[in-house]
């Protein structure tokens, strides 16, 4: 099967001994781009599908089969091993189960499934508000009953935010009885926080979410955080680098005259140029 080597990939990730950054990607060539300067693994946030799908902010307007169908293009794409947010998983359990039949066939290595309700409730849409431990440990289960190759990850999630570290720490407990494969945590603010979360649960970590004086990967390390993502700083790049470039072209600057574009040479690393051209001389008759 086609997933199968970048899934043990992404598994000794979470199996080994070090902590990493996830490269944030949103479409096939950031993936690419991702995967040739040597990042281990891929992170494809819902917020980010929001953006990328929708042009639209992260309030969960995304629909399950366009954010699988944009895992899709990511992983076609190349071998770049990809975690995907998918936020509650568009429902209740047998949602979940429908989401987790749709990531595996298109490619992902391992998904999060969170505990917050979603989408906003109407007359109080913030703060975020959680589904009982019950109903979270009934999702979880249901992503494993759905799951067919285990070597895809399934990443019991929770928000250690607005409530108190002891809830947190009961949820992360619970999701690991029933069975998760690691827990993903969101918004741990302090180390005394994470530390004390580290020192109730086995499972390797994912964190997000968190200050940049925790982000020391050999601290991280030591407490079984495996990945650690940055933030989603590429697409906002990727838009503001679109926003300059029309804007001077509005305002009458010529093409040959305009900063920050690629060269030819990565250009055709993206689009892999080579593969193309090799294939229209073996199929097409070409020179």
């Amino acid at each position: 099967m086609r997933f199968k080597q970048r899934r043990e990939s992404f598994r000794a990730i979470l199996e080994g001994d070090r902590c990493v950054h996830p490269a944030s990607v949103f479409d096939p060539i950031s993936a690419r781009i991702a995967e040739d300067i040597g990042f281990e693994t891929g992170m494809f946030a819902g917020s980010v599908a929001s953006l990328t799908v929708l042009g639209a902010p992260d309030h969960i307007v995304v629909t399950m089969t366009e954010f699988a169908e944009q895992c899709r293009r990511i992983c076609r794409a190349g071998e770049l091993p990809l975690m995907v947010d998918a936020d509650h998983c568009y429902g209740n359990a047998l949602n979940v189960m429908r989401t987790v039949e749709e990531l595996e066939m298109a490619g992902i290595c391992g998904m999060s499934v969170e505990d917050t309700e979603l989408p906003m409730e109407f007359g109080s849409p913030r703060p975020a508000s959680f589904t009982s431990i019950e109903e979270g440990v009934g999702k979880m289960k249901a992503a494993l009953e759905a799951r067919r190759d285990t070597g895809m990850a399934i990443v019991g999630r929770t928000s250690m935010v607005p409530r108190d570290l002891a809830d947190g720490i009961a949820r992360v407990k619970a999701y690991e009885q029933a069975g998760v494969d690691a827990l993903f945590l969101v918004g741990v603010k302090t180390r005394e926080d994470l530390e004390a979360v580290a020192g109730e649960v086995n499972l390797p970590l994912v964190i997000g979410g968190s200050p940049a004086d925790m982000q020391d990967l050999d601290y991280l390390s030591g407490l079984n955080v495996r990945l650690c993502l940055q933030g989603h700083q590429p697409i906002a790049a990727g838009y503001q680098a679109v926003h300059e470039t029309m804007k001077a072209l509005r305002e009458g600057t010529k093409p040959a005259d305009l900063q920050g574009l690629p060269s030819s040479a990565l250009s055709d690393a993206v689009k892999r140029n080579v593969d193309y051209e090799r294939w229209i001389c073996e199929f097409l008759g070409g020179k």
